[in-house]
């Protein structure tokens, strides 16, 4: 799939979603991120059992996808196309990149771990569109026992990677540090707490997009 990245995305991680009124609060995220300019999204949620995932996943399309907004769903490749999202993030432990390709053909996107310290081995040769790297500084949104590489890290991999593939920057970027990392080699940062944990995540979006272009 041909797809332009944009500078920034949000990892929407379902433990930032209230237990009580989550539908709603939901319903008033996604339409707000909308109306923001997102383009992108991807939703991670790695505890909740298959129902909370699929009603999690029909308000963000209501809300997103009629707006033109791609969504990938983390981890889960038996379910994107019953949810009808746009792709899926495999790391390690999930399908290989190879069987969600195969699973999800060639319109879908598809993007993976690329490499922390060093590449993972053989990724280069992976049918994705995206390789994630990191985590570039402490985070904890997502729990790894991955070292941060900082933006020397983020250079190194991009020296070893070539220009070809995409690199998403991904772990603990703030608006602070997102042009450096991007200078550094990345194309794009996802960002999940540097959004979610803030008033507005709305607003907060507008000011990263405004500051990446």
């Amino acid at each position: 799939m041909t797809y332009s990245f944009p500078k920034v995305y949000p990892i929407l991680d379902a433990s930032i979603l209230p237990a009580a009124g989550r539908g709603e609060f939901l319903r008033r995220l996604s339409d707000s991120l909308a109306e923001a300019g997102v383009t992108l999204l991807e939703y991670r949620n790695k505890t909740g059992a298959d129902a909370e995932v699929l009603a999690d996943a029909g308000i963000l399309r209501i809300g997103l996808a009629a707006q033109k907004v791609k969504l990938i769903l983390d981890d889960r490749v038996d379910l994107v196309e019953q949810m009808r999202f746009d792709g899926v993030h495999v790391d390690a432990g999930d399908v290989t990149p190879a069987e969600a390709r195969r699973r999800l053909g060639p319109g879908s996107i598809v993007g993976t771990f690329g490499g922390g310290e060093a590449l993972v081995e053989g990724i280069l040769q992976a049918p994705v569109d995206y390789l994630s790297i990191g985590p570039v500084y402490s985070t904890r949104t997502k729990q790894t026992s991955k070292a941060p590489i900082g933006v020397e890290g983020v250079r190194r991999l991009r020296a070893k990677a070539g220009a070809r593939p995409v690199l998403v920057a991904v772990g603990g970027v703030t608006l602070g540090t997102a042009a450096e990392v991007l200078a550094a080699g990345a194309d794009v940062v996802a960002v999940a707490e540097a959004l979610f944990r803030q008033p507005d995540p709305a607003a907060e979006f507008r000011r990263w997009a405004a500051e990446l272009g």
